[in-house]
């Protein structure tokens, strides 16, 4: 990987970011804005923000294979290069198969769309995938700069280690809610993440990492949200988020779900950012 993603960085959907929180972001002192939601073929926002801003970098988290042919996305590619030399990494992956109909093949059409990435002249050091199982962990590891997982442990992140090796970047996303009260950051928490546990792929891997199926149900157990949800003080969450770095991390992508602007200051100073 050719850019400086900083230790840690920050979780957005596309849609709910501005230029005005991407220059907030960059001067609180995270390296890295990525864009969940698959957002728009045209890739449009990465602009925006890399406008807005002088060292942040821009990744997308993800950029939907279904959605958007890799021809598309390599021209726009090689146009945000163009422009903003050095500060766009291209997240890309499979989503999961609920939201797609055409969802066939995942592992193959994913390595193939990655073939069309290289050839239409994308850097394999700026490519990163979406990748949560061992096969495209694998594959992150052979043919692109490495991984982003989503919605995963400290545990995660260990086992996605050994298989990525030493070189390979590994990104994962972790949620967060600022709140010493543990009934109301597990509530909000669960709010925000028990849709996850109903989809095919983000469920098979929780029970690769141990979760059962009464984890999974009605909502997620106590431990299963505990797990994926890192809460209390700043410097509760602080250790928490060093559990992946521990284990294994280059850079972790914070998601905040509760007060976000003044959670991102309160927690950059916690991080000493």
């Amino acid at each position: 990987m050719d850019l400086k993603l900083g230790r840690f960085g920050v979780w957005r959907g596309a849609t709910q970011t501005t230029p005005v929180l991407a220059a907030s972001i960059e001067e609180l002192g995270y390296g890295t804005i990525w864009l969940g939601g698959s957002p728009g073929g045209d890739l449009a926002i990465v602009e925006e923000l890399l406008s807005a801003t002088s060292t942040l970098v821009v990744g997308t988290s993800i950029v939907n294979m279904w959605k958007d042919d890799a021809a598309t996305i390599a021209a726009d590619f090689a146009r945000i290069e163009a422009a903003h030399p050095g500060r766009f990494v291209l997240g890309v992956g499979a989503g999961h198969p609920e939201s797609t109909q055409q969802y066939a093949s995942p592992y193959d059409t994913l390595a193939t769309y990655v073939d069309g990435l290289l050839g239409g002249g994308v850097p394999a050091g700026r490519i990163v995938l979406a990748a949560l199982g061992p096969r495209v962990l694998r594959l992150a590891r052979d043919r692109t700069a490495g991984a982003i997982p989503y919605l995963v442990t400290p545990e995660h992140t260990r086992l996605a280690r050994q298989i990525l090796g030493p070189d390979a970047l590994l990104a994962p996303e972790q949620k967060v809610v600022l709140d010493a009260d543990t009934v109301a950051a597990r509530t909000l928490g669960r709010k925000r993440v028990s849709f996850y546990f109903g989809l095919t792929n983000y469920a098979a891997n929780l029970r690769r990492l141990g979760f059962t199926e009464e984890d999974l149900a009605d909502g997620g157990s106590d431990a299963l949200v505990d797990a994926v949800v890192a809460h209390g003080s700043v410097a509760d969450v602080v250790a928490q988020l060093g559990g992946h770095l521990e284990a294994g991390a280059d850079h972790v992508c914070v998601q905040l779900l509760s007060d976000i602007e003044p959670g991102y200051a309160e927690l950059a100073r916690g991080l000493g950012l």
